[in-house]
């Protein structure tokens, strides 16, 4: 089994100790899902509160994936503007209140304006994350990664399992249950009060890498397509696995279990392959792996469902490609300022391609009334995926391929 030694060095000029560094991403990375995992579970009471109509619940759900591609693209601008750690203390700050207001809100609109605003701060916090982790940890960025993606993993399972528990501890009140991770993302801003000084004291050197011209760069259109490509998988499974095997004949509390299975497999998962990825001169074996576990979950979970709960297994084990495709935006660039430049580019074309997974099973399943296209969507991802894969994969950095 792979283990992951915590990373020492730090380029900080201020001399921030290593630990706040550490303890800021990981308060961070533990808050940047829940704005998101916290309102699936309790979307029905939200909406019959605020009486929304389908097309706002069904924008609302929609939200996560164009705010992530809007605002992450903005991001090396503003990191550029305000500098990398004030900018992300804004992010988490804004990401608190748009939480706390929207827990309190009295009309649809308010709570998807409020939405907005947290989703904003989570999606900048995603960009800026591999790009603060590069600048601290520029010799081992792999290991922090592991880190990172870790406990993004454990937020975005807390926030989907707490959100109810705390709503019936507080009487069935929605507003309580959502409204209790604002808090938690006010406290994540804490360590970056002190972290300031990075940028007071001056930006890391390098030279800036302009989005525009990533728009050129095959390296960059690989790592973009292989990251939006797996978050279509992921996000295809996280919203609609469990009507999957709903209609194939398992009841709603198994559905239930195996998606926390599904979902809780990417807590070890996170701690296994990022650091195993950061040491290898070439990643395509890694992204090869998971190409088959997907080749052997799909077709099995679609022809023989009464094996579910070994294709669920076997997916959740695949779904480790996305802290790969997070890893990979720090392995393949040399710099802070290139990992900005290619996470923002990335994330904002990989989300916006994301986006069309969940409509688009929507729409398919409406016409045709079973799954089968679902999985033919699936397989189609999962070949772009491996092709974009395999030159993402492959040794090589942004800067030297323009």
């Amino acid at each position: 089994m792979t283990t992951t030694t915590m990373p020492r060095e730090t380029v900080s000029r201020t001399g921030s100790p290593g630990w706040l560094v550490v303890l800021g991403i990981v308060l961070a990375a533990l808050n940047l899902r829940t704005a998101v995992t916290s309102i699936g579970p309790v979307l029905d009471r939200i909406g019959g509160d605020l009486a929304m109509s389908g097309s706002m619940l069904g924008l609302l759900t929609t939200l996560p994936v164009l705010s992530f591609a809007a605002f992450g693209v903005l991001t090396p601008a503003l990191g550029r503007r305000f500098g990398q750690h004030t900018l992300f203390l804004i992010a988490l700050i804004a990401m608190g209140a748009g939480l706390l207001v929207r827990a309190a809100a009295g009309s649809a609109w308010l709570f998807l304006t409020a939405s907005v605003v947290a989703l904003a701060g989570s999606a900048v916090g995603n960009v800026l994350a591999p790009t603060l982790i590069k600048q601290h940890y520029p010799l081992r960025p792999g290991a922090m990664m592991t880190v990172y993606s870790t406990a993004l993993a454990v937020g975005t399972m807390i926030g989907a399992a707490f959100t109810v528990p705390i709503q019936d501890a507080f009487g069935g009140n929605w507003r309580v249950g959502v409204g209790t991770w604002a808090a938690l993302a006010f406290i994540s801003a804490i360590p970056w009060l002190a972290l300031l000084r990075e940028d007071r004291n001056g930006q890391y050197g390098g030279a800036t890498v302009a989005l525009g011209s990533l728009l050129r760069n095959r390296l960059a259109w690989a790592v973009a397509v292989y990251f939006g490509t797996q978050s279509l998988i992921a996000y295809v499974l996280l919203q609609w696995l469990p009507q999957i095997v709903i209609d194939q004949g398992y009841s709603a509390g198994e559905a239930g279990a195996m998606l926390a299975v599904f979902t809780g497999l990417s807590i070890p998962i996170s701690l296994i392959f990022p650091p195993l990825a950061a040491r290898l001169r070439d990643q395509r074996g890694i992204v090869a792996f998971f190409v088959t576990l997907y080749l052997i979950g799909f077709p099995g979970l679609w022809f023989a469902p009464g094996a579910a709960w070994l294709w669920i297994v076997v997916l959740g084990v695949g779904m480790g490609a996305f802290p790969v495709a997070l890893t990979l935006l720090a392995l393949r660039a040399r710099s802070a300022q290139g990992t900005s430049a290619l996470s923002a580019f990335a994330q904002g074309i990989g989300y916006l391609i994301a986006g069309i997974g969940p409509l688009a099973v929507g729409v398919l399943t409406d016409i045709t009334g079973d799954w089968d296209l679902t999985f033919v969507l699936l397989l189609t991802a999962l070949a772009v995926n491996a092709f974009a894969g395999y030159f993402a994969g492959r040794r090589g950095f942004l800067e030297d391929r323009r």
